[in-house]
Protein backbone atom coordinates (compact mmCIF):
# COMPACT_ATOMS: atom_id res chain seq x y z
CA UNK A 1 0.00 0.00 0.00
CA UNK A 2 1.74 3.07 -1.40
CA UNK A 3 1.82 5.74 2.03
CA UNK A 4 3.64 7.61 4.05
CA UNK A 5 5.80 5.11 5.64
CA UNK A 6 7.12 6.87 8.30
CA UNK A 7 3.86 9.52 8.93
CA UNK A 8 3.05 8.13 11.76
CA UNK A 9 6.40 8.00 13.14
CA UNK A 10 7.09 11.61 12.12
CA UNK A 11 3.58 13.05 13.37
CA UNK A 12 3.84 11.15 17.07
CA UNK A 13 7.17 12.96 17.61
CA UNK A 14 6.44 16.40 16.63
CA UNK A 15 3.44 15.87 18.78
CA UNK A 16 5.51 14.94 21.69
CA UNK A 17 7.86 17.70 21.34
CA UNK A 18 4.44 20.09 20.85
CA UNK A 19 3.02 18.43 23.46
CA UNK A 20 5.86 19.40 25.94
CA UNK A 21 6.19 22.70 25.37
CA UNK A 22 2.45 23.01 25.53
CA UNK A 23 2.57 21.45 28.91
CA UNK A 24 5.02 23.57 30.23
CA UNK A 25 3.42 27.22 28.70
CA UNK A 26 -0.15 25.63 30.83
CA UNK A 27 1.61 24.60 33.97
CA UNK A 28 2.76 28.55 33.91
CA UNK A 29 -0.47 29.90 33.36
CA UNK A 30 -2.15 28.10 35.85
CA UNK A 31 0.13 28.54 38.58
CA UNK A 32 -1.06 32.29 37.88
CA UNK A 33 -4.63 31.46 38.07
CA UNK A 34 -5.06 27.77 38.89
CA UNK A 35 -8.58 28.40 39.86
CA UNK A 36 -9.92 29.79 36.23
CA UNK A 37 -13.03 27.87 34.83
CA UNK A 38 -13.24 27.22 31.38
CA UNK A 39 -16.21 28.39 29.47
CA UNK A 40 -14.54 27.88 26.05
CA UNK A 41 -13.85 24.87 24.40
CA UNK A 42 -11.52 24.90 20.55
CA UNK A 43 -12.36 22.19 18.47
CA UNK A 44 -12.05 21.89 14.56
CA UNK A 45 -15.35 20.25 12.07
CA UNK A 46 -15.77 19.28 8.24
CA UNK A 47 -17.35 22.09 6.33
CA UNK A 48 -21.01 21.53 5.37
CA UNK A 49 -21.89 19.07 8.33
CA UNK A 50 -22.83 19.64 11.98
CA UNK A 51 -20.76 17.60 14.52
CA UNK A 52 -22.56 15.88 17.99
CA UNK A 53 -20.87 18.99 19.84
CA UNK A 54 -22.21 21.84 17.70
CA UNK A 55 -25.68 20.07 18.31
CA UNK A 56 -25.60 20.03 21.60
CA UNK A 57 -24.75 23.18 21.82
CA UNK A 58 -27.30 24.75 19.49
CA UNK A 59 -30.03 22.18 21.65
CA UNK A 60 -28.55 23.85 24.99
CA UNK A 61 -27.06 21.11 26.62
CA UNK A 62 -23.82 22.72 27.15
CA UNK A 63 -24.21 24.98 29.98
CA UNK A 64 -22.24 28.12 29.77
CA UNK A 65 -19.57 26.61 27.28
CA UNK A 66 -19.08 28.04 24.49
CA UNK A 67 -17.38 26.64 21.14
CA UNK A 68 -14.87 28.10 19.33
CA UNK A 69 -13.82 26.96 15.82
CA UNK A 70 -9.90 27.07 14.80
CA UNK A 71 -10.29 25.53 11.20
CA UNK A 72 -11.50 22.56 9.40
CA UNK A 73 -10.58 19.17 10.25
CA UNK A 74 -8.90 16.95 7.39
CA UNK A 75 -9.54 13.85 9.42
CA UNK A 76 -9.16 12.01 12.78
CA UNK A 77 -5.28 11.46 13.12
CA UNK A 78 -4.87 14.71 12.08
CA UNK A 79 -7.23 16.36 14.60
CA UNK A 80 -5.70 13.64 17.52
CA UNK A 81 -2.32 15.39 16.89
CA UNK A 82 -4.56 18.99 16.38
CA UNK A 83 -5.21 17.93 20.27
CA UNK A 84 -2.14 16.92 21.42
CA UNK A 85 -0.72 19.57 20.75
CA UNK A 86 -2.60 22.08 22.77
CA UNK A 87 -4.78 23.87 19.90
CA UNK A 88 -7.67 22.05 19.92
CA UNK A 89 -9.79 20.52 23.49
CA UNK A 90 -11.51 17.87 22.06
CA UNK A 91 -11.19 16.08 18.50
CA UNK A 92 -13.16 12.48 16.86
CA UNK A 93 -11.10 9.97 15.54
CA UNK A 94 -11.12 6.81 14.74
CA UNK A 95 -10.92 4.33 17.30
CA UNK A 96 -7.70 2.76 15.94
CA UNK A 97 -6.22 5.96 15.58
CA UNK A 98 -6.74 6.80 19.11
CA UNK A 99 -5.47 3.52 20.18
CA UNK A 100 -2.31 4.69 18.05
CA UNK A 101 -1.40 7.56 19.62
CA UNK A 102 -2.27 6.38 23.47
CA UNK A 103 0.49 3.84 22.75
CA UNK A 104 3.19 6.16 21.51
CA UNK A 105 2.54 7.52 24.76
CA UNK A 106 0.48 10.71 24.85
CA UNK A 107 -2.33 10.92 27.30
CA UNK A 108 -5.44 11.71 25.45
CA UNK A 109 -8.62 9.72 26.43
CA UNK A 110 -11.95 8.51 24.63
CA UNK A 111 -14.65 10.57 26.62
CA UNK A 112 -17.72 9.23 24.32
CA UNK A 113 -18.36 7.81 21.30
CA UNK A 114 -18.60 10.20 18.17
CA UNK A 115 -19.60 7.73 14.86
CA UNK A 116 -20.11 4.52 13.99
CA UNK A 117 -21.17 1.75 11.48
CA UNK A 118 -24.74 0.10 10.98
CA UNK A 119 -27.19 -0.41 8.16
CA UNK A 120 -28.17 3.46 7.49
CA UNK A 121 -24.60 5.15 8.32
CA UNK A 122 -21.16 3.05 7.43
CA UNK A 123 -18.17 3.07 5.29
CA UNK A 124 -18.65 1.88 1.88
CA UNK A 125 -15.70 1.23 -1.13
CA UNK A 126 -17.46 2.66 -4.43
CA UNK A 127 -16.71 1.98 -8.48
CA UNK A 128 -18.27 3.48 -11.28
CA UNK A 129 -20.80 1.05 -12.46
CA UNK A 130 -18.22 0.12 -15.72
CA UNK A 131 -15.70 -0.31 -13.97
CA UNK A 132 -13.38 -3.65 -14.28
CA UNK A 133 -13.16 -3.79 -10.19
CA UNK A 134 -14.96 -6.61 -8.75
CA UNK A 135 -13.28 -7.93 -6.10
CA UNK A 136 -9.95 -7.56 -3.66
CA UNK A 137 -7.35 -8.64 -6.04
CA UNK A 138 -8.60 -5.95 -8.59
CA UNK A 139 -7.20 -3.32 -5.81
CA UNK A 140 -3.76 -4.20 -7.19
CA UNK A 141 -2.23 -0.87 -9.23
CA UNK A 142 -5.32 1.22 -8.40
CA UNK A 143 -5.52 4.22 -6.67
CA UNK A 144 -8.13 4.74 -3.56
CA UNK A 145 -9.20 7.90 -1.95
CA UNK A 146 -8.91 8.28 1.55
CA UNK A 147 -9.51 11.21 4.03
CA UNK A 148 -6.23 10.31 5.77
CA UNK A 149 -3.31 8.25 6.29
CA UNK A 150 -3.92 6.13 9.74
CA UNK A 151 -7.51 6.51 9.81
CA UNK A 152 -10.16 4.45 9.51
CA UNK A 153 -10.54 3.94 5.62
CA UNK A 154 -6.71 3.06 5.56
CA UNK A 155 -7.33 0.25 8.57
CA UNK A 156 -10.51 -1.03 6.70
CA UNK A 157 -8.53 -1.56 3.64
CA UNK A 158 -5.87 -3.33 4.50
CA UNK A 159 -7.81 -5.55 6.45
CA UNK A 160 -10.27 -6.13 3.54
CA UNK A 161 -7.51 -7.07 1.07
CA UNK A 162 -5.66 -9.08 3.62
CA UNK A 163 -8.14 -11.20 4.42
CA UNK A 164 -9.16 -11.79 0.58
CA UNK A 165 -5.21 -13.40 0.47
CA UNK A 166 -3.26 -10.29 -0.17
CA UNK A 167 0.36 -10.48 0.32
CA UNK A 168 2.08 -7.41 2.22
CA UNK A 169 3.72 -6.51 -1.25
CA UNK A 170 0.36 -6.75 -3.25
CA UNK A 171 -0.78 -4.31 -0.88
CA UNK A 172 1.99 -2.33 -0.87
CA UNK A 173 1.12 -1.76 -4.84
CA UNK A 174 -2.62 -0.78 -3.82
CA UNK A 175 -2.23 3.53 -3.83
CA UNK A 176 -4.05 5.35 -1.57
CA UNK A 177 -4.90 9.39 -2.49
CA UNK A 178 -5.50 11.74 0.12
CA UNK A 179 -9.07 13.74 -0.38
CA UNK A 180 -11.41 15.88 1.57
CA UNK A 181 -14.59 13.28 1.51
CA UNK A 182 -16.86 16.16 -0.01
CA UNK A 183 -14.35 16.02 -3.17
CA UNK A 184 -14.26 12.30 -3.25
CA UNK A 185 -17.51 11.27 -5.51
CA UNK A 186 -16.46 14.41 -8.29
CA UNK A 187 -13.07 12.79 -8.27
CA UNK A 188 -14.39 9.18 -8.59
CA UNK A 189 -16.19 10.62 -11.62
CA UNK A 190 -13.84 12.57 -13.72
CA UNK A 191 -11.13 9.08 -13.16
CA UNK A 192 -8.58 10.97 -10.95
CA UNK A 193 -9.31 7.77 -8.72
CA UNK A 194 -10.49 4.24 -9.09
CA UNK A 195 -11.89 3.68 -5.50
CA UNK A 196 -14.24 5.88 -3.49
CA UNK A 197 -15.07 5.70 -0.10
CA UNK A 198 -18.73 6.42 0.78
CA UNK A 199 -20.13 7.06 3.85
CA UNK A 200 -23.01 8.22 5.25
CA UNK A 201 -24.73 11.65 3.51
CA UNK A 202 -22.23 11.06 0.94
CA UNK A 203 -22.96 7.95 0.34
CA UNK A 204 -26.63 8.59 0.04
CA UNK A 205 -26.33 11.75 -2.25
CA UNK A 206 -24.13 9.36 -4.71
CA UNK A 207 -26.29 6.51 -5.11
CA UNK A 208 -28.82 9.04 -5.68
CA UNK A 209 -26.88 10.76 -8.16
CA UNK A 210 -26.42 6.86 -9.89
CA UNK A 211 -23.88 5.27 -11.96
CA UNK A 212 -21.86 3.65 -8.86
CA UNK A 213 -21.96 0.50 -7.01
CA UNK A 214 -20.19 -0.93 -4.14
CA UNK A 215 -17.36 -3.63 -3.96
CA UNK A 216 -17.71 -4.04 0.26
CA UNK A 217 -18.95 -2.01 3.28
CA UNK A 218 -17.31 -2.24 6.69
CA UNK A 219 -20.28 -3.45 8.54
CA UNK A 220 -19.42 -6.84 6.12
CA UNK A 221 -16.53 -7.36 8.20
CA UNK A 222 -17.19 -6.37 11.75
CA UNK A 223 -21.12 -5.99 11.65
CA UNK A 224 -22.47 -3.13 13.54
CA UNK A 225 -19.90 -1.25 15.88
CA UNK A 226 -18.85 1.62 16.98
CA UNK A 227 -15.88 3.36 15.11
CA UNK A 228 -14.60 6.51 16.48
CA UNK A 229 -14.55 8.87 20.12
CA UNK A 230 -14.34 11.84 21.05
CA UNK A 231 -10.85 12.52 23.19
CA UNK A 232 -9.44 14.86 25.27
CA UNK A 233 -6.36 15.13 27.24
CA UNK A 234 -6.15 13.71 30.52
CA UNK A 235 -4.23 16.80 32.15
CA UNK A 236 -7.22 19.11 30.56
CA UNK A 237 -9.56 16.90 32.22
CA UNK A 238 -7.54 16.62 35.46
CA UNK A 239 -7.54 20.50 35.72
CA UNK A 240 -11.06 21.21 34.30
CA UNK A 241 -13.37 18.26 35.75
CA UNK A 242 -16.47 20.37 35.43
CA UNK A 243 -15.77 21.56 31.81
CA UNK A 244 -15.07 18.03 30.65
CA UNK A 245 -18.45 16.75 32.30
CA UNK A 246 -20.58 19.69 30.82
CA UNK A 247 -18.33 18.17 27.55
CA UNK A 248 -19.30 14.94 27.49
CA UNK A 249 -22.78 15.12 28.84
CA UNK A 250 -23.83 17.28 26.20
CA UNK A 251 -22.51 15.10 23.60
CA UNK A 252 -24.06 11.79 24.72
CA UNK A 253 -27.66 14.07 25.29
CA UNK A 254 -27.34 15.38 21.59
CA UNK A 255 -26.54 11.36 20.90
CA UNK A 256 -29.96 10.38 22.53
CA UNK A 257 -31.79 13.67 20.77
CA UNK A 258 -30.78 12.05 17.39
CA UNK A 259 -31.67 8.72 18.79
CA UNK A 260 -35.42 10.14 19.09
CA UNK A 261 -36.35 12.95 17.00
CA UNK A 262 -37.95 12.65 13.54
CA UNK A 263 -35.45 13.34 10.53
CA UNK A 264 -37.57 16.21 9.33
CA UNK A 265 -36.70 18.20 12.33
CA UNK A 266 -32.68 16.98 12.63
CA UNK A 267 -32.21 18.20 9.22
CA UNK A 268 -33.95 21.75 9.47
CA UNK A 269 -32.07 21.69 13.32
CA UNK A 270 -28.76 21.03 11.62
CA UNK A 271 -29.68 23.78 8.55
CA UNK A 272 -30.50 26.26 10.96
CA UNK A 273 -26.77 25.53 12.50
CA UNK A 274 -24.64 26.11 9.82
CA UNK A 275 -27.22 29.31 8.66
CA UNK A 276 -26.22 30.48 12.18
CA UNK A 277 -22.75 30.37 12.43
CA UNK A 278 -21.98 31.70 9.07
CA UNK A 279 -19.23 30.03 7.44
CA UNK A 280 -20.01 30.50 4.12
CA UNK A 281 -21.16 26.94 3.46
CA UNK A 282 -23.45 24.77 1.46
CA UNK A 283 -26.18 23.07 3.33
CA UNK A 284 -26.84 20.60 -0.07
CA UNK A 285 -25.31 17.28 2.25
CA UNK A 286 -27.80 17.90 5.16
CA UNK A 287 -31.29 16.39 3.85
CA UNK A 288 -29.24 13.18 3.14
CA UNK A 289 -28.41 12.56 6.78
CA UNK A 290 -28.48 9.17 8.19
CA UNK A 291 -27.63 9.31 11.97
CA UNK A 292 -24.70 8.83 13.84
CA UNK A 293 -23.73 5.20 13.49
CA UNK A 294 -23.72 4.48 16.98
CA UNK A 295 -26.11 2.47 18.70
CA UNK A 296 -25.05 2.58 22.35
CA UNK A 297 -27.51 4.69 24.34
CA UNK A 298 -26.12 7.94 24.83
CA UNK A 299 -22.38 7.27 23.26
CA UNK A 300 -21.35 4.58 25.73
CA UNK A 301 -18.00 3.31 25.11
CA UNK A 302 -17.37 -0.48 26.06
CA UNK A 303 -14.12 -2.71 25.46
CA UNK A 304 -15.21 -3.98 22.34
CA UNK A 305 -15.01 -0.73 20.86
CA UNK A 306 -11.22 -0.54 21.16
CA UNK A 307 -10.44 -4.67 21.44
CA UNK A 308 -10.18 -5.22 17.83
CA UNK A 309 -7.94 -2.44 16.92
CA UNK A 310 -5.41 -3.27 19.94
CA UNK A 311 -5.32 -6.95 18.44
CA UNK A 312 -4.77 -5.80 14.63
CA UNK A 313 -2.03 -3.71 16.01
CA UNK A 314 -0.43 -6.70 18.41
CA UNK A 315 -0.76 -8.88 15.16
CA UNK A 316 1.54 -6.46 12.69
CA UNK A 317 3.42 -6.21 15.76
CA UNK A 318 2.84 -2.38 16.22
CA UNK A 319 2.07 -3.13 19.88
CA UNK A 320 3.38 -5.91 22.11
CA UNK A 321 1.06 -8.29 23.59
CA UNK A 322 -0.52 -7.25 26.70
CA UNK A 323 1.34 -3.49 26.32
CA UNK A 324 -2.45 -2.12 26.36
CA UNK A 325 -4.81 -2.74 28.84
CA UNK A 326 -8.36 -2.20 27.10
CA UNK A 327 -10.36 -1.65 29.96
CA UNK A 328 -8.02 1.48 31.00
CA UNK A 329 -8.00 3.05 27.35
CA UNK A 330 -11.63 4.97 27.87
CA UNK A 331 -13.32 6.26 30.05
CA UNK A 332 -17.23 7.08 30.86
CA UNK A 333 -16.97 8.58 34.39
CA UNK A 334 -18.76 11.52 32.70
CA UNK A 335 -21.56 9.81 30.85
CA UNK A 336 -24.70 10.05 32.16
CA UNK A 337 -25.99 6.72 30.77
CA UNK A 338 -22.89 4.94 31.80
CA UNK A 339 -25.23 2.99 34.48
CA UNK A 340 -27.58 1.86 32.08
CA UNK A 341 -27.23 -1.39 29.96
CA UNK A 342 -26.61 -0.94 26.44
Amino acid sequence: MKILPKFWQKALLGAVIATSVIAGCSTQQLEKNPAAAVTHLRYQSYPGLVSLPELAQDLGYLGKIKLDYVGTVQGGPQDLLTLVSGDVDFASAFNGAVVKVIAAGLDVVPVVASYGSDTEMNVGFYVLENSPIRSARDFIGKKVAVNAFGAHYEFVIKDYLLRHGLTEKEIRDVELIVLPPVSTEQALRNGQIDIAVFSGILEKRALKSGGVRPIFKDIELYGPFTAGSYAMRKDFITEHRDAAKTFVSGVARAQEWLHHTPKEQIVTRMESIIDKRQRNETKVLIPYYTGTGVKAVGGVQKDQDFAPWVKALVKEQKLKPHQLNVSTLYSNEFNPYAAQKN
